[in-house]
């Protein structure tokens, strides 16, 4: 009879084969397919602490600021603004990118394009600026600020009020401008009553100025008397010598403030005319009565 017998020798080298197959996959990694969508990746955000300085002594500018921070996105269009501070030393988060820090001090500004990629980030900015604080007087005497209003100009060329800044700036602002030389025209009232001053800005300096008015307040009246009572629903003009008018107002008695020199004042009541001329002297306020005569 024959007899066959089963070899051990091959199911022994398939083990081993699987065994060293197996192996060989723990050590080499597996490759992902090109198909196969990766996880997403955490990004951490950024922390940009931001502050400023006179551009000169170096000193931190501790009010007056306005931030913001624009995305840069690197082309033409419109900057889009993702946060705005009005800190001294404003804290901002932001995700990994680049952008545009700009700070605002009054009038003058400063700004950085900045990239922020981890972890915390400072900027200090210099803006090289300064400040104008400005009050009126008349004859040694304060005016009332609401009786005040002041435009700043850029001189240009040989035009001192080549470019306005800001064109109705009240008494005792703090006016924050970049440094350099300003014209500054003071209005006291509303006609005429007008004084004009270079004024110098210096970087981190408030610049403290009064300019002194010569002029003076007067009530207009048209009444059948000296002293006596005024007639109600008066038109009246004031003109200069020369016929320019400088003011016109109705009522009873109306108030203008008017520059030093002579006028001529002129009433008009139910159909009739009334003039005369008076002078304004710096300081002095009083009456400008008409006598309505029969």
């Amino acid at each position: 009879m024959t007899l066959f017998v089963k070899q051990p020798f091959p199911l022994l080298g398939l083990l081993l084969g699987l065994i060293a197959a197996t192996a060989a996959s723990a050590q080499s990694p597996a490759v992902p397919s090109m198909s196969q969508s990766l996880p997403p990746i955490s990004v951490g955000q950024v922390t940009l602490n931001a502050g400023a300085t006179f551009a000169v002594s170096n000193e931190p500018i501790r009010s007056g600021l306005v931030w913001r921070i624009y995305e840069d996105r690197g082309d033409a269009s419109q900057p889009t603004i993702v946060a705005r501070s009005t800190s001294p030393m404003p804290s901002f988060t932001l995700s990994p990118g680049n952008y545009i820090i700009h700070v605002a001090y009054g009038f003058a500004s400063a700004s950085k394009r900045i990239s922020v990629q981890r972890g915390n980030l400072t900027e200090r900015l210099a803006i090289n600026a300064g400040a104008l604080q400005l009050k009126g007087a008349v004859s040694g005497n304060p005016i009332a600020a609401d009786r005040l209003a002041f435009s700043i100009y850029v001189p240009e060329a040989q035009n001192s009020e080549g470019r306005l800044v800001i064109g109705d700036a009240k008494a005792n602002d703090m006016i924050r401008l970049p440094e350099g030389t300003y014209h500054v025209v003071s209005t006291y009232g509303d006609a005429n009553a007008i004084m004009r001053s270079d004024l110098k800005v210096e970087s981190g300096r408030v610049t403290e100025a009064t300019l002194n008015h010569r002029a003076a307040t007067v009530t207009l009246k048209l009444v059948a008397s000296v002293g006596g009572e005024a007639f109600a629903g008066t038109a009246f003009s004031v003109l200069t010598p020369g016929g320019d008018v400088i003011r016109e107002a109705i009522g009873a008695f109306p108030s203008v403030t008017l520059a030093e020199g002579e006028y001529v004042l002129i009433a008009r009541h139910e159909g009739k005319v009334y003039t005369r001329e008076f002078k304004i002297e710096s300081g002095r306020d009083r009456d400008i009565e008409i006598i309505a005569a029969p």
